[in-house]
């Protein structure tokens, strides 16, 4: 680079530049909520419950002690299967949700997402 270049005149590069590092900062932020933030989805009435983060972690599962007096093992897992597809679908939903700003603005950029 030539010296003393200091990029394209009038274009105002460095304010692009600075609500792109912005914009970084704001889904960083937004993206730790939803680590923070939890959906719960049951299967078989509520006998079966799993609660997950907004960035798809298991925080916990509940079965009904009932349940497990019946012995009918396929029956539990199908409900556990059940409740964690649903646990997934919900968490997935929180999370576009929430970073749908971001993806409008990113589109907005040319950036395609």
């Amino acid at each position: 680079m030539a010296k003393g270049y200091r990029g394209p005149a009038g274009r105002g590069g460095g304010n692009m530049m600075a609500q792109i590092a912005k914009l970084q900062e704001q889904m960083e932020q937004a993206q730790a909520e939803l680590a923070e933030k939890t959906v719960t989805e049951t299967a078989g009435g509520g006998a079966v419950q799993v609660t997950m983060t907004g960035d798809q972690h298991c925080k916990g599962i509940i079965i009904d002690e009932e349940l497990l007096a019946d012995g009918d093992v396929e029956l539990l897992q199908d409900m556990v299967l059940t409740a964690v597809n649903k646990a997934l679908d919900a968490s997935r939903a929180l999370s576009e949700e929430q970073m749908a700003p971001f993806t409008n603005m990113l589109s907005g950029f040319g950036m395609g997402v």
